[in-house]
């Protein structure tokens, strides 16, 4: 089969290409095998150079992978996924991309959070866990040499709605207990896999992962009639972000047509938004740096990370 033409490649991952979809032709990045949750959940990288508790239950906590060097480093923001529940692995399984982005020169804080299976987990609690986990790495910010002016938020699955999410916080209605506090804002987002529309998506959501909407969104109330207000990445837009959706092309979980529909409704909204299809690759391919996949998902951080 011919190979995906380098000239295309180069524009994809500098982000001149909208919506942009790499074909199956691009054999140099196939998998001879697409992982598989096993595979995964095998996932390991190294210690963190340092880890910060931002709340006092167990799972508030984020690390932070630094480069050598002096710096100041773009950071990556990273965001696991596991069907927002303890099942099915953690933050563990997102230190081989930590690893990998500060051997690249980016900085990677690493976030736990409390998920729907864990005292305080769903709403609210996850997505304030999101807000403090930000908040922290704004106040450590001048400890360490972090530019945060060159931040990408980077979530896989559960962790893709949760990084999508973070890209419209500021729009949440006042009332709203997900309001932030801080602002330190996310304006480029990488989502591996992410189920971020919440209403449109319920199905799937159910299918692929057994969570119901109430679990993520919590339950109506005269306050809160609209439960997607403040947790739909979808209902948060136009937000001035530029959102990357990087899909497998066999991933069952988050299917190819979830990440098209997305990026169609934010560009509708006036957002930037592109997709990336890993030829072959499973669910996780798209977050393993030992994946054939990864340099396309390391291009597509890269490009985040110079964009204006």
């Amino acid at each position: 089969m011919p190979r995906l033409a380098a000239a295309t490649l180069a524009a994809l991952l500098a982000g001149l290409l909208p919506a942009a979809v790499l074909p199956s032709q691009a054999a140099d990045h196939i998998p001879a095998v697409p992982m598989k949750l096993a595979d995964y959940m095998a996932l390991g990288g190294p210690a963190p150079n340092a880890t910060f508790a931002y709340g006092a239950s167990a799972s508030q906590y984020a690390e932070l992978f630094l480069p050598a060097g002096t710096g100041p480093f773009p950071v990556a923001v990273l965001v696991h996924g596991g069907c927002w529940t303890k099942e099915f692995g953690g933050i563990a399984q997102l230190r081989n991309l930590a690893g990998a982005l500060a051997a690249r020169g980016i900085a990677a804080w690493n976030v736990e959070y409390r998920r729907v299976d864990e005292a305080g987990g769903g709403y609210p609690g996850t997505y304030q866990d999101m807000n403090a986990a930000l908040d922290t790495l704004a106040a450590q910010a001048g400890r360490y040499p972090l530019d945060l002016e060159r931040l990408v938020a980077v979530g896989h699955s559960a962790g893709g709605q949760l990084v999508q999410w973070m890209a419209g916080r500021t729009r949440i209605p006042a009332a709203s207990p997900l309001r932030p506090a801080g602002t330190l804002a996310v304006r480029r987002v990488v989502s591996l896999g992410g189920l971020a529309d919440l209403r449109r998506e319920a199905d799937l959501i159910k299918s692929s992962c057994g969570r119901d909407t109430v679990e993520l969104a919590g339950r109506p109330e005269a306050a809160r009639p609209d439960v997607f207000a403040d947790t739909n990445a979808a209902e948060l837009l136009p937000n001035g972000s530029r959102t990357i959706l990087v899909t497998g092309e066999l991933d069952k979980v988050a299917p190819p047509r979830v990440a098209r529909d997305y990026a169609r409704r934010a560009r509708a909204a006036g957002d930037a938004a592109e997709v990336v299809i890993l030829p072959g690759a499973s669910h996780y391919d798209e977050v393993a740096a030992s994946s054939a996949s990864w340099p396309l998902v390391l291009g597509a951080i890269e490009s985040a990370l110079k964009a204006d």
